[in-house]
C-alpha cells in the first residue's frame, strides 16, 4: 500500500476516519476538508507512530478530568482526578503546548457554559468551582518536566482568567500532598491561595454543602450517575490512565541540569544532603556522557564524617545505568533523618573518565500553609 488516497491498508483507512471525525469541531476552519489533505496532515512525520492523530488520541483519552454538574449558585464544576494521571507518558506522546492548549480549550469551554449558565439563570456567572481529587497522588505526579509543565498551566490560568476560578475543593490528600503543594504553590498568586480548601475525613458532606447531591456523582458523595447508572459519571469525567509506549513519540525529554561533574576513572562523585523530617523526598535526574554511570544512595552511619559506601548503609541498591541514552530520574523516600549521599559511581571504568549532568533536590514533607 502507497498510503495514498485510494491505495490506503485497512488500519490506514480506519484512522484517517477516526481523525475526520475527531476534528468535526475544527474541519470547516481548515485550508480543506478532502481526504487528501487531512492524510496530508496525518503523515506530517514520516513514521505513523509520529502523526497528529496520536496527539489527539493521547489526550483525549489520557488527560484526566471533567465537567460535571454545577454548584448550588449555578457555577460549572469541574473535576481534575490526579491518581490515575501518568505525567511522564503524557509528556512523551505530546508536547507541552499540546497540554496548555488542551487546558485554554477546558478553560474556554467552562467560561462559555458560565454564559449560557448567566442566560438561563438570568444572573452572572463568572466563576468555577473545581474539586482537586487527590486519592493516589503518588511520586510519579512529582516528575520535574510535570511540575514544570503544570506551572505554565497555572502561569497562563493566572494571568488570563484571573477571576474565573471560585473555590478549590482538594479531596483525598494523602501524606504526599504538602510536597506537591510546596512544589507549585510559588505559581500561584495569594488570592488563588485564600480559596483553596483542603477538606478532611468529612469532605462528602462538605461537598454538599455547595453541590446539590443530585449534581454531585454517587462517588463522590451525591446521587448523579451516568444515564447507566455509573455512579462515576465516566461520560463526564475522563479518569485518564497508563499510556501505553505504542503512543510514545519520544523517548526522553530535554532537562537543564543544576551541575555538571567530570568522574575520573576508577573514582565516585558524592552528593550529600542533610534530612532533617521523616518522610523527606529525595528526587534526583541525571545523565551521562559517552557511557554508562553506576547510581545509588546511602545513608552515612557518623554524621557529617566522609566515609566510603563500604562504611555507609546502602538505602537504594547501586546499579549502573544507561543514562547516556535515556536520562534516568527517580525519588526515595527517607523514613529517618540523618545525612544521604546520593553517588555517581564509575569505580568500575579503568580507562574511561565520566561527565555527568545533574540535579538533585530534597522536599521535606512539611506541613500544609494556605
Amino acid at each position: 500500500m502507497s498510503g495514498r488516497v485510494g491505495d490506503l491498508s485497512p488500519k490506514q483507512t480506519d484512522i484517517l476516519l477516526q481523525f475526520r471525525d475527531k476534528i468535526q469541531d475544527i474541519l470547516p476552519k481548515l485550508p480543506a476538508q478532502s481526504d487528501h489533505y487531512l492524510l496530508r496532515c496525518c503523515k506530517c512525520h514520516q513514521s505513523s507512530k509520529f502523526n497528529i492523530f496520536w496527539c489527539f488520541q493521547v489526550i483525549e483519552k489520557f488527560v484526566s478530568g471533567g465537567m460535571c454538574g454545577y454548584d448550588k449558585e449555578g457555577s460549572p464544576v469541574w473535576y481534575d482526578v490526579i491518581g490515575p494521571l501518568d505525567p511522564k507518558g503524557l509528556l512523551m506522546s505530546a508536547t507541552k503546548q499540546d497540554f496548555i492548549k488542551t487546558k485554554v480549550k477546558h478553560i474556554e469551554m467552562l467560561q462559555r457554559e458560565c454564559i449560557l449558565q448567566s442566560e438561563k439563570l438570568g444572573k452572572n456567572v463568572e466563576s468555577v468551582t473545581l474539586i482537586y481529587d487527590c486519592e493516589d497522588l503518588g511520586l510519579k505526579h512529582l516528575w520535574k518536566p510535570a511540575i514544570e509543565t503544570y506551572g505554565d498551566i497555572l502561569t497562563m490560568y493566572e494571568n488570563n482568567y484571573p477571576e474565573g476560578l471560585k473555590r478549590v475543593c482538594l479531596i483525598k490528600a494523602p501524606k504526599l500532598f504538602p510536597i506537591a503543594y510546596n512544589l507549585i504553590k510559588h505559581f500561584l498568586c495569594e488570592e488563588t491561595r485564600r480559596k483553596i480548601m483542603v477538606l478532611g475525613g468529612n469532605w462528602k458532606d462538605v461537598l454538599q454543602e455547595y453541590i446539590d447531591p443530585k449534581q454531585l456523582p454517587v462517588a463522590y458523595g451525591g446521587q448523579l450517575t451516568d444515564p447507566d447508572g455509573d455512579p462515576m459519571c465516566k461520560t463526564m469525567i475522563n479518569y485518564g490512565g497508563v499510556v501505553p509506549r505504542s503512543y510514545y513519540i519520544q523517548e526522553s525529554i530535554k532537562v537543564e541540569y543544576e551541575k555538571s561533574v567530570t568522574i575520573g576513572r576508577g573514582s565516585s562523585h558524592h552528593v550529600e544532603l542533610e534530612v532533617l523530617f521523616p518522610g523527606s523526598v529525595l528526587r534526583w535526574q541525571f545523565a551521562s556522557d559517552g557511557a554508562d554511570i553506576g547510581f545509588g544512595v546511602f545513608m552515612k552511619t557518623k554524621g557529617k564524617e566522609k566515609q566510603k559506601a563500604a562504611d555507609m548503609v546502602e538505602m537504594l541498591p547501586s546499579e549502573r545505568y544507561n543514562a547516556h541514552l535515556v536520562p534516568e530520574d527517580g525519588t526515595f523516600t527517607c523514613t529517618e533523618v540523618g545525612f544521604y549521599v546520593l553517588r555517581f559511581d564509575n569505580t568500575y571504568s579503568m580507562f574511561q573518565s565520566k561527565k555527568v549532568s545533574f540535579t538533585v533536590e530534597e522536599k521535606e514533607l512539611s506541613p500544609f500553609v494556605h
